[in-house]
């Protein structure tokens, strides 16, 4: 059968460096790092003392007192994201037809405040279970679109993708998929995550996983650079529109880019590091071109999954070596988390706007914080190291992986009639 095309309407965005789609674009274009100390709780016993957080974030500006308690943080940032996104996208909800409409969206955790605090009451009692109402609704990964749809009255398909921090990249897939194939008209997809907790910072410290560099938290998150030591923790959220592109064209929406491809893989190697080699992130790349049908070198930009992990960094920057060859020289390359923080099930998400905010403005955000050059990294790659690069963009990948070897890739083209 012959697939439908599939394009951007509307997006969405709620950040550490900027709580709307233009202050996102602002604070990327910029360098603009999110990182501070962490304002949500005392972090005087903890190995790391920063994160990405939300800034001047109410939920009173969103929601009333009590709709604010039944919604954990991760599932305020879909409903306010998301809103940004069908906004933007200047969809009648009377007009449309509701039934092809569906929520597809991103969690790696879902409501882990949530699930942090009720233990904590629990294990501060007196052993009596007395557990709020909503702690099972409230922590639940899929709650999320379950809110958006039912906020907007959208019945098509509904549910969350859990892949760790390809999450909101494989919620993209599926959402492109179910509109090739003929099944929705529109698709809300994207990402959100509130994991910026005590649970979630000891889980990552634990893990060795976190960067420790308190003295200097706003270049903590340092992408490729040699001295980086672990990635920084972000929250927030992104969403897009995605729509069949004669129904948006029917009713003349605007047009960011048009999604021509998916690719999905797995490192099948081990829980938390990727495979020495990148063989499973070869793997996706060369999944999304083939499944966009197009060749390496029509690729201009790639938005890297780039955590500033010593092992990931590596991996991946080999991976893009070998898919694209000579042409890895003519791309530009860089980490939007060295501005924004690690996302992880929303990471996919506002990367993916990134990319797509890159072709719409002729502007490839910078890497920043690097100073000290790796060895081990081919000095050939532009990384688009500390400054944003102006140059025509025509096609952008974007990149994610998670933990349990989950790859995830997505390739955006600036739309051709």
């Amino acid at each position: 059968m012959e697939l439908k095309r599939v394009v951007v309407t509307g997006l969405g965005a709620l950040t550490p460096i900027g709580n709307t789609v233009s202050e996102y674009w602002d604070g990327l274009k910029n360098g603009k790092s999110g990182c501070a100390p962490i304002t949500y709780f005392d972090t005087e016993k903890f190995k790391t003392k920063f994160a990405c957080e939300i800034k001047n974030y109410d939920p009173q500006d969103h929601f009333d007192r009590k709709e604010a308690r039944k919604l954990d943080r991760f599932a305020q940032y879909a409903l306010v994201s998301s809103d940004e996104a069908i906004e933007d996208a200047g969809i009648n909800l009377d007009e449309v037809d509701k039934f092809r409409v569906g929520v597809i969206w991103g969690a790696g955790i879902g409501g882990l405040e949530t699930f942090q605090n009720e233990v904590i009451n629990f294990a501060e009692g007196d052993g009596t279970p007395r557990f709020n109402p909503f702690f099972i609704p409230k922590m639940i990964a899929d709650i999320a679109p379950g809110n958006i749809s039912i906020k907007h009255g959208f019945m098509g398909p509904n549910y969350t993708t859990v892949s760790a921090c390809a999450s909101s990249a494989n919620a993209l897939i599926d959402a492109l998929n179910y509109i090739r194939l003929g099944h929705c008209d529109i698709i809300v997809t994207g990402g959100s995550e509130a994991a910026v907790t005590q649970a979630g910072m000891g889980g990552f410290n634990a893990m060795h996983a976190l960067s420790t560099r308190n003295d200097s938290p706003e270049t903590a998150s340092r992408p490729f650079d040699a001295t980086r030591d672990g990635f920084v923790l972000g929250e927030g959220a992104g969403a897009l529109i995605l729509e069949e592109y004669e129904h948006a064209k029917k009713r003349g929406a605007k047009i960011y880019a048009e999604v021509v491809g998916g690719g999905m893989s797995s490192d099948a190697y081990h829980m938390t590091a990727p495979h020495p080699d990148g063989i499973g992130v070869e793997r996706v790349m060369l999944n999304c071109l083939r499944d966009a049908g197009m060749n390496p070198d029509e690729v201009e930009h790639i938005n890297t999954h780039g955590t500033a992990t010593p092992l990931g960094d590596v991996a991946e920057l080999k991976a893009i070596s070998k898919v694209f060859g000579d042409h890895s020289q003519q791309i530009n390359i860089n980490s939007t988390k060295s501005m924004t923080g690690h996302l992880l099930g929303a990471a996919g998400a506002i990367e993916a706007i990134a990319s797509i905010l890159a072709i719409e403005n002729s502007t490839i955000p910078p890497t920043i914080n690097h100073t000290t050059v790796d060895e081990e990294i081919d000095p050939s790659l532009n990384l688009t190291l500390n400054k944003a690069q102006k140059r025509e963009v025509n096609v952008a990948m974007s990149n994610t992986f998670g933990f349990g070897g989950h790859n995830a890739c997505v390739l955006f083209r600036k739309l051709e009639d």
